[in-house]
C-alpha cells in the first residue's frame, strides 16, 4: 500500500511539472509570429503587442516576420508549434480565414490545429470611385449595374484578396454583375482608378481616408456594419440597401489549437487590457482601426464562422490557388 502511494504522489508530482497550464506563464521568451514582411498594419500591430506583454509580463516577446504564401508560412510555424503559450501568432483574417478556401492544399488545418484567443483589431473595407463616375452611393451604383450587367468593373489589390472577395460578396447579395480586375496590391488600381481606366476600386481604409478627405477619390461606402470612426460621414453597404452586408479585416492572436486554457485566458485578459488603455486605441484610430475583444469561447465561435462565411465567398467566386 505504501509503494502503491508512493507512486501515485510520484506521478501526481510529475504530472505537475509537466503540464505547462500549472506553471507560473511566463517563464520565458515567447515568440509572436507575424506572417506578413515588416512595415504593414499587423506588423505594427504585433510589435505594439509586443511590446507591452513584454513590459506586463517582464519576459521578452520577440516579434518575428516569417512572410510568404499570404501567410501560410507564417502560420504553419504556429500551427505545428507546441501547445505551450511560447509561440503566439498575429493573423488576419485573410492569412487565418480566406486562405483555407482558397488554397487547393493546405499545411495544416486552420479549425483543428488554430485557435483564436481574441481578435485585437478591425478595420473596414471602402469602396471608392473616381470623382467623374456616375453613382455616388450604393443604391445608384446597383441601379446602374443593373441597368448595364457586366459593363462595369471594379479593382482590387489581387485575386483571392479580401479586397477582391469584398466585391464578390457585393456581386451575390446585391445580385448584380460587375467586373473583376486584379491588380498587383491596391496602388496600382488606384493609379488607374484616378486615371479613369477603372470604374470603382475596393481597398483598405487605413491606406485611403488622407486621400478621401482631399477630395482624390470618391467614397461610395465602408463595407462593415457600422460606419468608421475615421469617415463617419461614408455609409455602409448596408445602408444602401445590402441589408446584412458586413466584411472587415480583422486582426487577431491565434495559438495552437491544444494550448491549456488556463494560458489562453491568462493571454485573453492581458491583450483585452491592452487594446483598452487611451494611449493604444489612439494609436488604433491613427491607422483607420478599430479595437475589439472577445472571450476565449466567443473567439472560437466567431474564427469557426469567419472561416466558413469566406468558404461560401471563395466558392461564390471562383477564386483559387494552387
Amino acid at each position: 500500500m505504501f509503494i502503491t502511494m508512493r507512486t501515485l504522489c510520484i506521478g501526481l508530482l510529475l504530472l505537475l511539472v509537466q503540464t505547462p497550464a500549472l506553471a507560473e506563464y511566463p517563464e520565458r521568451t515567447i515568440r509572436l509570429i507575424v506572417p506578413y514582411a515588416a512595415g504593414g498594419t499587423t506588423d505594427i500591430l504585433a510589435r505594439i503587442i509586443g511590446q507591452k506583454l513584454s513590459a506586463a509580463w517582464k519576459q521578452q516577446v520577440v516579434v518575428e516576420n516569417h512572410g510568404g504564401a499570404n501567410g501560410n508560412i507564417g502560420s504553419d510555424i504556429v500551427a505545428k508549434a507546441e501547445p505551450d503559450g511560447y509561440t503566439l501568432l498575429l493573423g488576419t483574417s485573410g492569412s487565418n480565414a480566406v486562405n483555407p478556401s482558397l488554397y487547393t492544399r493546405m499545411p495544416y488545418d486552420a479549425k483543428r490545429d488554430l485557435a483564436l484567443v481574441t481578435p485585437v483589431a478591425v478595420t473596414a473595407n471602402i469602396l471608392l470611385a473616381n470623382p467623374k463616375f456616375a453613382a455616388n452611393n450604393i443604391k445608384e451604383l446597383i441601379d446602374l449595374a443593373r441597368a448595364k450587367p457586366g459593363k462595369i468593373n471594379y479593382g482590387s489589390s489581387g485575386t483571392g484578396s479580401v479586397l477582391h472577395l469584398s466585391g464578390e460578396m457585393l456581386k451575390t447579395m446585391a445580385g448584380i454583375d460587375i467586373v473583376h480586375i486584379p491588380y498587383k496590391g491596391t496602388g496600382p488600381s488606384l493609379a488607374d482608378l484616378m486615371g479613369g481606366q477603372i470604374d470603382i476600386v475596393f481597398a483598405n481604409l487605413p491606406s485611403i481616408v488622407p486621400q478621401v478627405k482631399a477630395g482624390t477619390f470618391k467614397a461610395i461606402a465602408v463595407t462593415t456594419a457600422q460606419r468608421a470612426s475615421a469617415l463617419p460621414d461614408v455609409p455602409t453597404i448596408s445602408e444602401g440597401g445590402v441589408r446584412g452586408y458586413d466584411l472587415s479585416s480583422w486582426f487577431g492572436i491565434l495559438v495552437p489549437a491544444k494550448t491549456p486554457d488556463v494560458i489562453t485566458n491568462k493571454i485573453n485578459a492581458e491583450v483585452t487590457r491592452i487594446f483598452a488603455d487611451p494611449q493604444t486605441r489612439a494609436r488604433l484610430a491613427e491607422l483607420g482601426a478599430e479595437p475589439v475583444a472577445m472571450t476565449t469561447a466567443e473567439a472560437k465561435k466567431f474564427f469557426h464562422n469567419e472561416i466558413d462565411k469566406w468558404g461560401g465567398v471563395v466558392k461564390a467566386s471562383g477564386a483559387k490557388v494552387d
